[in-house]
């Protein structure tokens, strides 16, 4: 069962094996961000980024696990993968606007539903916005730094 992905540096194998992985939460007051996705370098990827600009973000690639992580981090974004084994992104996002109303932000992204249809659909599902692997840095930058001007 993959875990939490706390760390920039690429984790072992033996880290995505095991379970219970878990670290202090981050500081109140920052903009937290949980990156969803069953490609681990997708989700390494994505912390580089966000945490070189100054997002307390965590990742996961077991998406089974994402609403009970929701609960406990309670991010002020959630980017999710679409298509992801067990659970799709759509299901999820529809899990969490049912639990949580309008926070947090949610945005997908996915590489193989890109589609306008598709787009439609994650809309309706409660996505705000739709990234096309592999994802822009900056594209991703500039949504979050029009939503959370300063974080």
């Amino acid at each position: 069962m993959y875990g939490l992905i706390h760390s920039g540096v690429a984790p072992s194998p033996a880290y995505f094996a095991s379970s219970g992985n878990s670290e202090p939460r981050p500081a109140p007051g920052r903009v937290r961000v949980l990156v969803v996705d069953d490609n681990p370098d997708t989700v390494i990827s994505l912390l580089a980024v966000l945490r070189d600009e100054g997002y307390d973000a965590e990742g996961m690639a077991d998406a089974r696990r994402t609403i009970a992580e929701v609960e406990t981090f309670r991010p002020d974004v959630l980017i999710v993968d679409i298509a992801m084994p067990n659970v799709s992104g759509w299901d999820i996002a529809r899990e969490v606007r049912k639990l949580s109303g309008k926070k947090p932000m949610l945005i997908a992204i996915s590489g193989v539903y890109d589609k306008t249809a598709d787009q439609l659909v994650s809309r309706a599902a409660g996505f705000s916005h739709f990234l096309r692997k592999p994802c822009e840095p900056n594209f991703l930058l500039n949504i979050l730094a029009a939503v959370f001007p300063g974080k």
